[in-house]
């Protein structure tokens, strides 16, 4: 019953209603993630300024990219091309560009309706928006016992099991072993609350996407010659151009879209509970950075793992075979010989981990909705997911990979409805962005002017608006 609501709600509901929104918030915004695309990278020049006492946009960034970057770049990937074809990658793309609108407008909303804890830290998302933005508790309350669910419950033991099954699979340790270790691992990141979370997540992240990423530019060096052909074909499949590569056109778009969707959790809710945290000196300023690691997500790890398979004769367009993270596997060692196969599942493990953290930051972030700065409510959850982690470990978790998957769909459904009746909101904040960078001053957030909306001052007591003149806005 639940494999047939999920394949309804995924194929059908979810696929049109976030295509939809990307579409629609494309427009609205005037392209925003292509109007302000070089900004994005404005963020790594100022990697390591840190506001005292406060996350940088850039910790936000690799929490955020720590979550979104998973099985999904590595295994997801090979499936999509398995089931849809070449061309499921051409609708990887696009439903990338457009989820970069969504991630703007989300994360954007999630640091306007950010509240400000006792001891300085900043608690946001779409619980916090959709209550105090459209003055909804009750479905606010919803979301958050959904993402407590789905993120902060399922996903940390699915995550679990991936991580202690390849362990076994790659290096032969047993899954108690990986359990053991894993969860002590995790009880040390978690135990430090949020900040510790954000730097180990500043070590992980850049070494494992900068590194898988390098490795699949390497690998397109070798073949440089063959890109061309393996474009050509990406596009001719997408479109139905060539039926002799498989998958036929409507396999490709719903495998790459799903896939897409999954990867980069543009619209599911997900990563604004994080870009909440940053100190910003203005909401889209954190909206644009979160765009970026969508674009680090889909427009490269998951290019990247698609033209390391597309490269190699592991994949015969048509033809059965191995799949999923076993496609990989098989298309790096052929590229760079047998290391790359244990390679990728280093990748592999390292991308699971980092999504157990950043799940365990979700969970909390719903709780604390709840019951604010709880400290004895959060050491209980933080032992109830090191049980979780031990015990997923050695489990085979079919079933509640399914549930997990029904409930973010239901999560993605509720944060949806939330951010269409808030884009009035969304876009007199982007009116205000466009017309301070237009002026040439930098664009700072003044509170002040919000004060018809149930904003946090606290929250941002520490941005200072620029000193108001009688000169005409632009």
């Amino acid at each position: 019953m639940i494999s047939v609501v999920n394949d309804w709600l995924w194929n059908y509901v979810l696929i049109a209603v976030l295509l939809t929104m990307g579409v629609f918030f494309t427009v609205s915004t005037r392209a925003v993630q292509f109007r302000y695309f070089g900004r994005m990278f404005g963020v790594l020049r100022n990697a390591f300024h840190h506001e005292e006492g406060h996350l940088s946009s850039f910790q936000a960034l690799v929490v955020s990219v720590a979550g979104r970057v998973g099985s999904g770049n590595i295994a997801g990937v090979a499936v999509a091309i398995t089931l849809g074809g070449p061309g499921a990658i051409f609708w990887m793309w696009l439903i990338g560009l457009m989820g970069m609108a969504t991630s703007v407008v989300e994360c954007s909303l999630a640091q306007l309706f950010k509240r400000a804890e006792p001891n300085g830290d900043y608690r946001g998302g779409p619980a916090f928006y959709i209550k105090h933005g459209l003055n909804k508790p009750k479905l606010a309350a919803v979301y958050s016992v959904l993402l407590l669910i789905t993120f902060g419950l399922a996903f940390p033991a699915l995550q679990s099991f991936v991580v202690a099954s390849s362990l076994e699979s790659s290096f032969g340790f047993s899954t108690l072993t990986s359990g053991l270790v894993l969860t002590v691992c995790v009880a040390f990141v978690i135990f430090g609350g949020i900040h510790r979370i954000a730097k180990v997540s500043e070590v992980i992240v850049p070494l494992m996407a900068v590194g898988y990423f390098a490795l699949a530019v390497y690998i397109l060096l070798m073949h440089a010659a063959e890109l061309p052909g393996i474009v050509a074909m990406i596009v001719k499949s997408a479109l139905g151009l060539d039926s002799a590569i498989g998958g036929g056109i409507g396999a490709a778009i719903l495998q790459g879209v799903r896939r897409g969707l999954f990867s980069n959790e543009a619209g599911l809710g997900s990563a604004p509970n994080v870009a909440a945290v940053a100190y910003v000196k203005h909401p889209v300023n954190q909206g644009i950075v979160q765009a970026f690691s969508v674009f680090i997500d889909t427009l490269l790890l998951c290019t990247a793992t698609a033209a390391m398979i597309l490269l190699s004769d592991a994949y015969t367009p048509g033809a059965e075979g191995v799949e999923g993270v076993a496609l990989t596997q098989r298309a790096v060692a052929e590229q760079v010989g047998a290391w790359g196969e244990t390679y990728v599942s280093v990748a592999l493990i390292l991308f699971a981990f980092s999504s157990i953290v950043y799940n365990y930051y979700l969970g909390e972030n719903s709780l604390d909705y709840f019951s604010e700065e709880n400290q004895k409510l959060f050491n209980a959850f933080r032992l109830a997911i090191l049980g979780l982690v031990f015990w997923g470990s050695m489990q085979d978790l079919g079933t509640i990979f399914s549930f997990a998957d029904l409930t973010m769909g239901l999560l993605a459904v509720v944060n949806l409805l939330g951010l269409a009746l808030l884009a009035p909101v969304a876009r007199r904040l982007l009116r205000d962005y466009d017309q301070k960078v237009a002026s040439g001053q930098e664009a700072i957030f003044d509170a002040d002017e919000w004060q018809d909306l149930d904003i946090d001052p606290q929250a941002w007591a520490d941005v200072k608006a620029p000193a108001k003149t009688d000169a005409p806005k632009p």
